[in-house]
């Protein structure tokens, strides 16, 4: 297998304009029309200022999740390489508008083209970067010339006020208790939308710069344990994950089931504990070097994270200068599977990479407890 493969350009689409924090309730709607008591104090803790809404001020909806990705996949090819001449389209997602058809053949029904290799990757944070994996060994092992990866997140679709309406009942004590906004608000007033498409090839480009790809690795800890983060379904007293498909169609409303739930005390328990195993077994595993890593990009659901990942790291004997992390999470939001591409984008168009350059990848994933950790060397 030729190893070789580099990311020759990247695009993102980002939908409107950006939505400051105090008005985020006239785009996502409150709950029995009445403001946010958990709002203020959940965005202190996660750092976030802005994000951005496929919604308009009345919380009408701008843009799909597919017309987001065909959007960037459409910017990608602007001057590179004409959309016909796409070979394989592997993309993304932890908000699929419909349960099938995939979300990557309605991204390519989208795009157009000619007939080309699809696959999807569904799931949560994760997915983007496990749809570059397949598109870098895809090219690796010879079987395609050329590789749009892509992903593309709708998350204010789960955040709108009517999937919270049972939430109206613990106002009084999010008051009183703000710990509870973070367990219960934590994600409506943190996950935002947008997309990011990126051109893989097997040699890098003619003009400006590219970014070889060294290696990705990818981890689940599902065997060791249960759901943290989930929707369509719910938690029994067990603490095993029912599917909306075994469960009586007068609960899939009456539970909230299509609303975005996360188990907080797991999330803190084991996002950065598993993660330093992790990153541990990976260094070892690659014999990486992090003195010579330039550029540190973790994926952050919040701020509130930044520390503890910081602590974890140097803990374990990976101490990661301040000034190599980059992290644009207060700007853009956290827009799951697109994040770390987010990241990527902003660096390249903002002129901070300079060849020979490494930059490394983290992507802690909480639904249940996935990991991703990838190398790319500037070039």
């Amino acid at each position: 297998m030729n190893l070789q493969i580099y990311i020759t350009k990247i695009a993102r689409f980002m939908p409107g304009q950006p939505v400051e924090n105090d008005d985020m309730e006239s785009r996502l709607g409150m709950i029995k029309d009445r403001p946010s008591l958990a709002r203020r104090i959940v965005l202190r803790n996660n750092g976030i200022r802005q994000r951005y809404y496929a919604l308009d001020r009345h919380g009408n909806v701008t843009h799909t999740n597919v017309q987001m990705a065909g959007n960037a996949i459409r910017a990608l090819c602007e001057g590179t390489l004409p959309v016909d001449d796409i070979e394989l389209i592997s993309a993304g997602t932890a908000s699929p508008e419909q349960i099938m058809p995939s979300h990557g053949v309605m991204v390519h029904g989208n795009v157009g083209g000619r007939n080309a290799e699809v696959v999807t990757f569904a799931g949560s944070c994760c997915t983007g970067v496990q749809a570059l994996k397949y598109a870098w060994l895809s090219l690796a092992a010879g079987d395609r010339n050329n590789a749009v990866c892509v992903a593309s997140e709708r998350l204010s679709a789960w955040m709108r006020a009517s999937y919270f309406e049972e939430e109206a009942a613990l106002l009084e004590q999010l008051e009183k208790r703000p710990v509870i906004a973070f367990e219960k608000e934590f994600l409506r007033w943190m996950l935002s939308d947008g997309a990011a498409a990126l051109l893989l090839q097997k040699q890098p480009a003619t003009d400006g710069l590219s970014l070889r790809i060294e290696w990705i690795d990818l981890c689940s800890y599902a065997h060791v344990r249960e759901v943290c983060m989930y929707a369509g379904g719910e938690k029994n007293p067990q603490g095993e994950l029912v599917g909306w498909s075994m469960m009586p169609e007068n609960e899939w409303l009456s539970k909230s089931l299509f609303s975005l739930r996360q188990d907080t005390r797991m999330l803190g328990e084991n996002i950065t504990k598993l993660g330093r195993e992790f990153f541990v077994e990976t260094v070892r595993r690659r014999n990486l070097d992090v003195n010579e890593i330039d550029w540190f990009l973790p994926h952050l659901s919040s701020m509130y994270f930044r520390d503890a990942i910081r602590t974890e790291l140097d803990g374990c004997g990976n101490h990661i200068p301040e000034e190599k992390w980059f992290l644009n999470l207060p700007t853009v939001g956290n827009v799951a599977s697109v994040s770390n591409f987010l990241m990527l984008e902003e660096l390249w168009r903002e002129g901070k990479l300079v060849k020979g350059q490494k930059i490394l990848l983290l992507v802690p994933e909480s639904a249940r407890f996935s990991y991703c950790i990838s190398l790319l060397t500037v070039c």
